[in-house]
């Protein structure tokens, strides 16, 4: 059995510690003009095939609901930064795809996002690191 003394303490410490590295890294999105949820769905989007992801998928990435998803999609396409069709698959879902707007501003963004993580991440060795990133995904996949 766990230690639930422990395990508080373990979920708390690690609870901190997102919120001081994302307090940290939130400055990139300040002056491009990507929000960070914005920045989250082209994350998504660009990762696609012809940078193009189905919206549910892109949902499923996201930690915001649909219905915010779906508006967030809607604001970005207003603003050029993504394409909106319906699935030739699924005649009730949707394909977005980043525009050349869009991909520009994502890679603009990215570049400074990854350099802010890495420096903040370099704080642990490459098998740290590791170790982290399986310890999370464990976490994740209980």
């Amino acid at each position: 059995m766990t230690d639930r003394r422990l395990a508080i303490a373990a979920w708390e410490s690690l609870f901190r510690a997102q919120h001081e590295v994302l307090s940290e890294i939130s400055g990139d999105f300040c002056e491009d003009g990507l929000t960070q949820a914005e920045y989250d769905v082209l994350l998504t989007v660009t990762r696609g095939e012809d940078h193009a992801a189905r919206l549910r998928d892109v949902t499923s990435h996201m930690l915001i609901s649909q219905p915010s998803v779906s508006r967030l999609v809607d604001r970005m396409v207003a603003r050029g930064l993504l394409a909106k069709c319906t699935d030739p698959q699924d005649g009730r879902g949707a394909i977005v795809r980043a525009t050349d707007a869009g991909l520009t501003a994502f890679r603009r963004v990215a570049t400074v996002h990854g350099r802010s993580i890495a420096e903040r991440m370099s704080v642990l060795s490459d098998a740290e690191l590791a170790e982290l990133e399986a310890l999370t995904a464990k976490l994740r996949g209980a």
